[in-house]
């Protein structure tokens, strides 16, 4: 039932995507700027069979979107995903001798400390 409601879903999401993209642009978005007349009639024409559409797909995509919802809700087992325990830290590994962490030697000199050349100014 998920799966129909979301292939549903997409295609009113593809629809009003379309439907929006092919309407003529008017202008004032938002309801401004107004008609041009100023008079006691408004300034805005009758709805359009576009306009129509777009209503519709626009409604059925917010009762799609509730749809799944309620639908995830419903199949959802009430738990946190933190109170599972899926995700779990690694156990911490032994830490290196104390030899391992110095810096390595010279092969040449033994147990002298590797370290950067002496400039002498």
């Amino acid at each position: 039932m998920e799966n129909i409601v979301l292939t549903v879903h997409l295609i009113i999401a593809l629809c009003l995507i379309g439907i929006v993209l092919i309407q003529r642009s008017e202008g004032g978005g938002l309801g401004m700027g107004g008609g041009g007349g100023g008079g006691a009639m408004s300034g805005r024409p009758a709805i359009s069979a576009l306009g129509k559409l777009t209503w519709l797909f626009g409604i059925a995509f917010v009762i799609t979107s509730i749809s799944l919802t309620v639908i995830a809700a419903r199949n959802a087992d009430g738990g946190s995903v933190l109170d599972t325990g899926a995700v779990t830290a690694p156990a911490p590994t032994d830490a290196p001798a104390g030899d391992a962490l110095l810096p390595p030697t010279l092969p040449s000199t033994g147990d002298a400390p590797l370290a950067p050349p002496r400039v002498d100014e």
